[in-house]
């Protein structure tokens, strides 16, 4: 009994005298305690102690005050078990009040109801015992008692052999073993994490070595072993797997058969490794560094798929049928998985949510408090993570909070990869705490751990030990381990090894021995080992590994509490999670608000040219490059702030592949996210720019054109994050993304003087229709120019006029060019039939498409001159025909431009002759109509061999594609036989384009888990 004990005993006893204890009496006891031998403090002095605490006259008074608060408040709750005991050896000598005293005793101590009930089971437990019996008191009323009998009997394992006179015993679990000689009893404390055990019998029983006195408590902590007299083994886990079986938890069993996996072009790898491991082991892989520990548990826990050979939980293929696996197998890498931005409770909050589907908010927030106050987390609980470079808890504390997300929803296989690493000592002892309290509740835990102290190798059940080139060369007992490979080393002439002491329990002496160099003349060791990893394989091989697996069939998987909430509350966390991560950056917000507005004035300052003092928007020759820049902003916003969005989870992702969380529902709060900060970004750009540019009127269609670009630019920078490994690769990636958008825009370059091999010149080519920066330019150059409140009075009618004034100036004189050599060519004596035949066709095209419209009579011969006969008569009508309509075509002129006058009358009348100036100069601009109207264009149409193309004044042309192909800067688009305003069909085509990048965002993160799409389920649902 150390100090701190003996003096707690001091501070109780007194303390129990104002509970009309006998003072004489507890001099005695005193005087009982520190009589024995096996007392190494001073009797005398802690007597004296005590007569000065009675005898004070606070405490005489009643105003006595300990120093460290009630008595025993400082003591942990192991020092107050054993204080707990002592007082049970001392009062038992009382029969008639001691009993009575006792609990009053354990009450002032600070021991729980149910701990008491279950140390007084223990220490009344007798050789010839058959139940237990609990005196009467005060202390445990009979709710606790009755509550204990039903939920604690578990605590108490009786082990006994043939020969033992209590071979049953009431509310504990029994079980027969043989080499006893009697019987041995363990009780279990969670509140301590282990148990205390004694022994009743007449034989050797060793406890560590040491003998196991008859009638004594002893604490068994994990990786304890109890050997019999017959040499058999009982280790803590044995007792762990009793008392979980008697609980009626699910066991589970993880068979590993034959695993192997070997790197691409090396031998590096995991070689032949086979074992069976159970529930309520804490399992440690120990070897040197890049041995392969880490490649091993990622074979294990399914994220690596081996080459050859299974991996079992319960007879389901972890690699094959993972889904039947789901909430079963948790995993914590050796990198830190939180969210940086979030604090301490919100990283846990978050997680709990996506853990428990059928938890209310109140429930979910009840099991996180509690999860942070065990992990010691609740006092930094609002802390903000934060990241290497930015420190704001400790490397201890992120890693129980790391491993506290997984232990949240108390997974039935828990793999971590060294956990204790960078870690002081005392939290590494804190984490395998942890480890070994969620073990001890019936889990399996393997861990991947570098170099253990002592103290903590000897909280493992079971070693697995990994040599360079991932050979295993152990697996067994830890405290067996030196003592194997001291044996092995021995015999193959390692003299040095086998000098090992043999009660010494030092990881580093296993990786000593294994990795012990060969020494050459001068006595210097040389880079050969003694032992090769080969050697030590062949060596486990043949005394290890089993030679066969038997693999049992399926049996049923733990139930945990784990609940996946369904798609639309992952959706609602995930939105939440990262929208609060986001704003808790605030630089990076800061940024993505400022940076809108910082570009909208750069563009819109440099881009506000006026030829004089004043400015005028109708002289600035700079808004076509306004238009374009503007799309190119959107653009690159758009791409900046999604590109790093998926690849920046990718650890999160890594983390909760193991929950099977709808990576649909993730997706959609990206996209949600990204989408409303797009919104936001270009309603700023947008209001800034066109304040300074003087665009008025067109605000809310420029938002419009620009948020659907920046929306489609943030599922193209989805996608790139999704796919890319490396943020250097993305950022590589996006001007290949952002230059053909630029140059094939219809700006920097125009369409028709491109690669022949790519362009007609009679539409925009595919390429260009394949690019959202076309899309988006046009909508807003048309939309510039025929919607501004000046031009949108008179567009109507100088669409008339251009349409007219074309056909009568240059499509009809054109066609009687052709009339005429077609009557030249006749006249020749050579055959030239082919030729007319041509020039045939070529005007029947034309006058079947100027049919079309309602003010253009049909020609009645035009079926003579599809068929390209020519003769005297037809000639006659044609020119006739063409006469007739060219004369329709000039009248058309004229009232389109009376049309227009009249218009600019009622303007005029409006407004007056300076208000209409002033209209024009503020809202049309000429540099725009320049481009537009391609005023200089020499060329005013082209002709190809069955057609003659406008390509003078393109945004006064109507096409005629049936499904909305045009040329650039139409001011419509004839789609399903029917014109939409080119800025709507741009922007339904862009929202197309976004569309399609969404579903491939949806199929390649759903090919990465395996799983089929959600979009594909909700479109089946409906068409079937």
């Amino acid at each position: 009994m150390d100090k701190n004990i003996a003096i707690g005993l001091i501070d109780t006893l007194a303390d129990l005298t104002r509970k009309d204890w006998d003072i004489e009496q507890c001099r005695s006891i005193i005087q009982s305690f520190f009589s024995s031998p096996e007392f190494d403090v001073n009797g005398e002095e802690l007597l004296k102690q005590f007569d000065s605490i009675i005898n004070s006259e606070s405490f005489v008074s009643g105003n006595f005050k300990h120093d460290a608060g009630l008595p025993c408040e400082t003591m942990t709750t192991e020092q107050r078990i054993e204080l707990a005991i002592a007082f049970y050896n001392v009062l038992s000598s009382y029969p008639e009040s001691g009993h009575q005293k006792l609990f009053t005793a354990w009450n002032v101590i600070g021991i729980q109801p149910e701990d008491a009930i279950c140390l007084y089971h223990f220490l009344s437990f007798g050789p010839s015992a058959n139940q237990f019996q609990l005196p009467g008191n005060s202390f445990i009323s009979q709710d606790v008692l009755e509550g204990w009998e039903q939920n604690n009997s578990n605590r108490m394992i009786l082990l006994y052999d043939e020969n033992s006179p209590a071979q049953e015993l009431d509310k504990a679990l029994c079980e027969k073993r043989t080499g006893l000689g009697g019987n041995l009893l363990f009780a279990y404390f969670h509140s301590i994490g282990c148990y205390i055990v004694k022994y009743h019998g007449d034989r050797q029983v060793l406890i560590e070595d040491e003998p196991l006195m008859v009638g004594l408590s002893y604490c068994f902590k994990p990786g304890s072993s109890i050997t019999l007299s017959n040499g058999e083994q009982i280790r803590y886990d044995d007792i762990t797997r009793i008392r979980l079986l008697g609980s009626g938890v699910q066991p589970v069993k993880l068979v590993v058969q034959d695993l192997e996996f070997t790197f691409p072009g090396s031998n590096q790898g995991i070689k032949p490794f086979s074992t069976v491991e159970e529930s309520g082991r804490v399992v440690g892989i120990l070897g040197g560094s890049g041995v392969g520990k880490s490649t091993l548990l990622n074979l294990l826990s399914g994220k690596l798929k081996p080459h050859r050979g299974k991996v079992l939980i319960n007879g389901y293929d972890v690699h094959n049928e993972s889904h039947k696996l789901m909430g079963v197998v948790g995993f914590v890498p050796q990198d830190d998985l939180l969210i940086e931005n979030l604090s301490v409770y919100q990283n846990m909050l978050f997680n709990a949510r996506l853990c428990f589907g059928n938890y209310s908010r109140k429930q979910v927030r009840e099991l996180v408090d509690s999860t942070l106050k065990s992990l010691d987390l609740w006092e930094i609980r609002n802390l903000k993570v934060g990241n290497a470079l930015d420190k704001v808890i400790s490397g201890g504390q992120r890693k129980r909070l790391n491993i506290g997300l997984e232990l949240l929803r108390e997974p039935a296989v828990l793999f971590l990869d060294e956990p204790t690493s960078g870690l002081s000592s005392n939290d590494s002892v804190m984490v395998l705490n942890l480890l070994r309290n969620l073990a001890d509740a019936g889990k399996l835990v393997v861990v991947n751990i570098h170099q253990p102290s002592e103290r903590l190798f000897r909280m493992f059940d079971r070693l697995w030990v990994l040599d360079k080139g991932g050979y295993p060369v152990y697996v067994g007992n830890p405290t067996e381990a030196v003592g194997y490979f001291r044996e092995k080393s021995a015999r193959v002439g390692n003299l040095v090894a086998s000098a090992v002491q043999k009660k010494r329990v030092n990881p580093e002496d296993i990786l000593d021995i294994i990795e012990q160099r060969q020494v050459d003349r001068s006595g210097s060791f040389t880079v050969n080992r003694k032992v090769s990893p080969e050697e030590w394989y062949r060596l486990y091989r043949e005394s290890i590994q089993p030679k066969t697996i038997e693999i049992e069939g399926k049996t049923a998987l733990p139930q945990g509490k784990f609940r996946l909430p369904d798609v639309i509350k992952q959706l609602n966390v995930f939105t939440k999670r990262n929208l609060l991560s986001k704003l808790a950056n605030r630089q990076y917000m800061l940024l993505n608000i400022m940076e809108p507005v910082v570009l909208g004035l750069i563009l819109s300052f440099f881009i506000k040219y006026s030829p004089g003092n004043d400015y005028i928007f109708a002289a600035n020759r700079n808004i076509p490059a306004f238009i374009f820049m503007s799309v190119i902003v959107s653009l690159f916003l758009g791409l900046s702030v999604s590109a790093e969005e998926i690849i920046g989870d990718r650890r999160i992702l890594e983390r909760e592949s193991f929950l099977n969380l709808s990576r649909f529902s993730y997706i959609n709060s990206k996209v949600l996210y990204l989408f409303g900060l797009s919104a936001i970004q270009m309603l700023l750009f947008v209001g800034v720019s066109l304040t300074i540019i003087g665009v008025k009127g067109l605000t809310l269609k420029y938002w419009l054109v620009l948020f659907s670009s920046a929306c489609f630019a943030n599922m193209l920078g989805l996608i790139i994050s999704s796919v890319m490994k490396s943020v250097v690769a993305i950022y590589i990636t996006i001007p290949l993304l952002l230059v053909p958008q630029i140059l094939l825009s219809g700006t920097v370059v125009d369409f028709d003087n491109l690669n022949s091999s790519l362009t007609r010149r009679v539409y925009v080519p595919v390429i260009g229709d394949v690019m959202t920066s076309r899309w988006a330019y046009e909508a807003l150059a048309v939309t510039q120019y025929m919607d501004n409140r000046y031009e949108k009075n008179f567009f109507d009618a100088e669409i008339q006029l251009s349409r007219a004034a074309f056909r009568a100036s240059f499509l009809i004189p054109r066609l009687q060019v052709k009339l005429e050599e077609c009557v030249r060519l006749d006249d020749l004596d050579e055959d030239r039939s082919a030729d007319i035949s041509r020039h045939l066709r070529f005007i029947a095209n034309e006058i079947e498409h100027l049919a079309q419209s309602d003010d253009v009579p049909q020609f009645e011969l035009l079926g003579e001159l599809k068929k390209g006969q020519f003769y005297d008569q037809l000639a006659f009508e044609l020119n006739g025909y063409l006469l007739y309509i060219k004369k329709l075509f000039q009248e058309q002129q004229r009232a389109a431009t009376a049309k227009r006058d009249s218009v600019y009358m009622v303007l005029k009348g409006q407004l007056g002759d300076d208000g209409v100036y002033k209209l024009k100069q503020g809202n049309h601009n000429t540099a725009l109509a320049e481009w537009v109207l391609r005023s200089n264009e020499v060329t005013k149409y082209l002709e190809t061999d069955n057609r003659l193309i406008q390509k003078a004044e393109p945004i006064y042309m109507l096409p005629d594609h049936p499904f909305g192909r045009a040329q650039l800067y139409a001011p419509y688009k004839y789609f399903n036989g029917q014109y939409i305003k080119t800025i709507w069909f741009n922007i339904i085509a862009i929202w197309l384009f976004t569309i399609a990048l969404y579903t491939l965002l949806n199929l390649i993160n759903n090919k990465k888990t395996g799983r089929v799409p959600v979009l594909w389920r909700v479109i089946g649902k409906f068409t079937r």
